[in-house]
């Protein structure tokens, strides 16, 4: 009974079944109700299930790519911390991709929240997001194959973020955005402060 207490503390089941009930046939309805500091406590578990999805996934692309000795060419983040100073990386990751991307692709899902057609343009948006990824990758006719795969990390953030826009607001699919990228590069960024090789 008390391991049972202990699990739904801190990664509750029914948040799971919420997440899955809402993708299985989303629904525009946002939570006016719910404290902003139960909100905080959901967006923290919603970055903890995003980025252990992201590093699950990532770790199958790299699998992948070992076993088939697939070239996917120059990653963007070696060319951003080549060219640019590494606080650069800190702000727009943490900054502007959140606020450009949330803007541009959970924001139009207000447009939508009384048609019956919400569904259609929530999975939409959520792959324009996603797809908008592989320019992460060298541009070559094998990664626009494999484009699904190369961007299912970001799909599946996509998916928690539109959950997280539904539910809480865009402000908190903001801060779900912020927190995420800020725990992925948040590492690089102390590494090349301190001069760490990676």
């Amino acid at each position: 009974m008390v391991k049972l207490l202990i699990k739904r503390s801190y990664f509750p089941e029914t948040m799971l079944e919420e997440i899955v009930l809402f993708l299985k046939k989303p629904v525009y309805k946002e939570e006016a109700s719910t404290s902003i500091h139960r909100k905080l406590i959901y967006i923290v578990k919603l970055a903890i299930l995003a980025i252990s999805l992201s590093v699950v996934l990532s770790l199958l692309i790299g699998l992948m790519e070992s076993i088939f000795g697939l070239e996917l060419g120059k990653h963007a983040m070696d060319d951003f911390l080549e060219n640019y100073p590494i606080i650069y990386l800190l702000l727009f990751a943490v900054i502007g991709a959140p606020l450009i991307e949330e803007l541009l692709f959970r924001g139009p899902m207000v447009w939508f929240r009384q048609s019956k057609f919400f569904p259609i343009a929530f999975y939409v948006l959520t792959a324009g997001f996603g797809f908008l990824h592989i320019s992460n990758y060298e541009m070559s006719p094998q990664n626009l194959l494999l484009s699904p795969i190369l961007v299912a990390p970001q799909l599946a953030a996509g998916l928690l973020l539109g959950f997280t826009r539904v539910k809480f607001g865009l402000l908190y699919s903001i801060l779900l955005h912020a927190l995420y990228n800020l725990i992925l590069v948040g590492p690089i960024f102390v590494f090349k402060l301190l001069d760490i090789p990676m």
